[in-house]
Parts: C-alpha cells; sequence; structure tokens
C-alpha cells in the first residue's frame, strides 16, 4: 500500500470558458497557493508523490492538466502563449486572486511567461530545469539522440530514465526508483497525453527557440516577481546553462544546481529541493 498523501488525493474538476480542468489539490489551506506546471507529456499522475508529499508538508499545492491534456477537456494548445492562457483560465477558475507558481520543464517555459504578463497574479515564480527563451548563447548542440526519443510516438520507462536522469549508476538507479513511486496512479490505466497534445508541446517549444535571444534577454528583465532558478549540471535535454544565464538578466533571482542529477533532480532530490522551495517561498 501507498505511504504517499499525493497518491490518495482525489481528483477535482472546475469549470472554465474553454475547458472542464481536473486537479488535485493536497497540503494545509491557506496563504498563497502553489500551482504546479507540468513537463511534455506529462498528467497529474506522473508527478512524483514523494516530491509532492515534502512540499505540501507546509504549503496548498494545485496539480492540474492543462487544456485538452489528460484528464482536461478542450483543444489542446501548440504555444506557449496558449498554454499560459490555459493556466490562468485554470486559476481564474478556481477564484484565486494570487498564487506561487512551480514550473518544471516546459512548464517553467509558461511559468515566466505568466509572470510577466499577469505580474498582479503571481507572487513567486520557481523554474525548474527550464528554458527561458529563444537559443542561449554557448549552449552544446542539443544531442540527436534526445530530440529522437522525445519525439517518439510512445515513450518507454527506459526512455524516461536516459531523458531524465543522468547515465550513471546512481542516476539511473534514481530514474527506476521514481517510475516505482509513480507507478500506483500510473497502474489504474488513467489518461494519457494525446499525440496532439504531445505534438501542439513540441510545437510550443520549437516556436519558442525561434525567439531571438535578444528579445528574451528584454523580457527576462521585465520579471519583477522574485525567481528560484533550478537544475540539474547533467541535464541531457535543458543545459544547466539555461538557468545560469536566465538568472543574469531577472533582477531578483535565485540559482540552486545539483551536481549529480539532470532534468528530473526534483526528484532524485525530492526532500532537498521541496526544501529549497519551501524556505524561498517563505514570506
Amino acid at each position: 500500500m501507498s505511504t504517499y498523501i499525493a497518491d490518495a488525493a482525489e481528483d477535482l474538476t472546475v469549470e472554465g470558458p474553454s475547458a472542464t480542468f481536473t486537479y488535485r489539490r493536497i497540503g494545509p489551506r491557506g496563504g498563497v497557493p502553489l500551482v504546479l506546471l507540468n513537463r511534455v507529456r506529462g498528467t497529474l499522475d506522473w508527478w512524483d508523490p514523494e516530491f509532492l508529499d515534502h512540499l505540501a508538508a507546509s504549503h496548498d499545492v494545485i496539480v492540474f492538466d492543462n487544456v485538452g491534456t489528460g484528464y482536461t477537456t478542450g483543444t489542446p494548445r501548440d504555444s506557449v502563449e496558449g498554454m499560459a492562457d490555459g493556466t490562468v483560465e485554470f486559476i481564474e477558475a478556481l477564484r484565486l486572486p494570487q498564487v506561487d507558481l512551480l514550473g518544471w520543464t516546459l512548464g517553467g517555459t509558461v511559468a515566466q511567461h505568466i509572470a510577466r504578463l499577469r505580474p498582479d497574479l503571481v507572487r513567486k515564480l520557481v523554474v525548474a530545469a527550464a528554458n527561458p527563451g529563444g537559443q542561449v548563447p554557448g549552449a552544446p548542440d542539443p544531442n540527436p539522440k534526445v530530440r529522437a526519443t522525445m519525439t517518439k510516438p510512445e515513450t518507454t520507462g527506459d526512455d524516461l530514465v536516459f531523458l531524465f536522469f543522468p547515465e550513471t549508476d546512481t542516476g539511473r538507479a534514481a530514474g527506476y526508483e521514481h517510475l516505482a513511486r509513480v507507478a500506483t496512479r500510473l497502474a489504474a490505466g488513467r489518461p494519457d497525453v494525446s499525440e496532439a497534445a504531445a505534438m501542439g508541446q513540441i510545437a510550443a517549444i520549437q516556436k519558442d527557440a525561434s525567439i531571438p535571444f535578444e528579445q528574451v534577454r528584454a523580457d527576462l528583465a521585465t520579471i519583477r516577481q522574485p525567481v528560484l532558478y533550478a537544475t540539474g549540471i547533467k541535464d541531457a535535454m535543458i543545459p544547466a546553462l539555461a538557468s545560469y544565464t536566465a538568472v543574469q538578466y531577472v533582477p531578483d533571482a535565485t540559482l540552486v544546481a545539483y551536481s549529480d542529477a539532470g532534468h528530473a533532480f526534483l526528484f532524485q532530490h525530492a526532500e532537498d529541493f521541496a526544501g529549497q522551495v519551501s524556505a524561498f517561498l517563505a514570506d
């Protein structure tokens, strides 16, 4: 039997103008809720329950599926702007006057966009393993195997371990431990991300990558909220340089890096990173 509170969280729904959103909410109510934005091909079921439990020990944590993804109805979006609009629609449907955002990978890119365009809605921002936009100067060329694996119609557990964890004995072990923790939710045969939604997410990444970096730099300078950037030094998908570059242009930014971790450092070091997030969000 699972020992994670997150595994027992009830599926809730709320109506928005363009979708019926499905979400889960755990942790103590009160204060500013922490809304989590997910990765490419990620649904509610893919959030690591150990990480969620650590966050929810001291925060009101909300995870959801964006428009047309997983449990949520509607037409999938194919741009960062569209996914940001969907997130704002969800937050407003819950009648939340202000939130903190934690975005992982594509979710982090979307979260940065929301923070710029709706500063009234976002108090603090956590950006995990995400690109600030455009092509980061000096970034290494993408690994062709990463691109080929990421765009496969279906990804296996071995594929996810390759993409998200270092190719070391410790990294691979952490990857399979993560898969074991999420297996409780996934075993129920819950909704997956449709091919249309997945291709829309990949299209969003491609569009975002085409933005001139001069524009990205100017956009980062307009983010006025405190931002915690975090990265794994061995990230095969988004180089750590992306986070290091972003903090140079955001006026109030902090950087945390894990030397032995990759794209899913937040699950490999769930307790430590949840503690970093909690300390950052504390008033």
